[in-house]
């Protein structure tokens, strides 16, 4: 029984670290969602109103952060834009590898060092996952045979 309480557990890490990697993207609008909408809901909106609010303002920042990304063609442009991105990311990851990090060791240096290891690899994945959302620019290539 032990056994299968060990397993267990490490499969719920094992779940924990892939919805991170997954879903780090959207921390930016996430917390972009939630701002919105606890600020709707304190001027008086409701739930309902609250959750729509928090929706749309996630679903715009989602949107113009991709839109962005593919119109915008220089470089050291395109940089802010997913630093942005990844910034809120790496945040998140270090915070949950530190709680991640705090159930399995005891000693507080051991559990900053892997939650900073951790941040920087979600921040790494972030900002290639970021890069894969903007589209590839016409070749040189391409150019040339118009």
């Amino acid at each position: 029984m032990i056994f299968l309480g060990i397993l267990l557990g490490l499969a719920a890490i094992v779940l924990f670290c892939w919805l991170l990697f997954t879903l780090a993207v959207f921390a930016l609008p996430f917390f972009a969602a939630v701002s919105a909408g606890t600020w709707a809901y304190q001027t008086g909106a409701g739930w309902l109103g609250a959750i729509v609010v928090g929706l749309i303002a996630g679903g715009i920042t989602l949107g113009i952060g991709q839109v962005l990304l593919v119109i915008v063609r220089p470089m050291w442009v395109r940089l802010p834009i997913a630093l942005a991105f990844v910034a809120p990311a790496v945040i998140a990851g270090y915070h949950v590898t530190y709680g991640i990090a705090k159930l399995a060791m005891p000693s507080e240096t051991w559990q900053i060092v892997f939650s900073i290891i951790g941040a920087i690899a979600i921040g790494i994945t972030t900002l290639l996952r970021v890069a894969g959302m903007a589209a590839a620019g016409p070749s040189s290539r391409d150019l040339a045979q118009v």
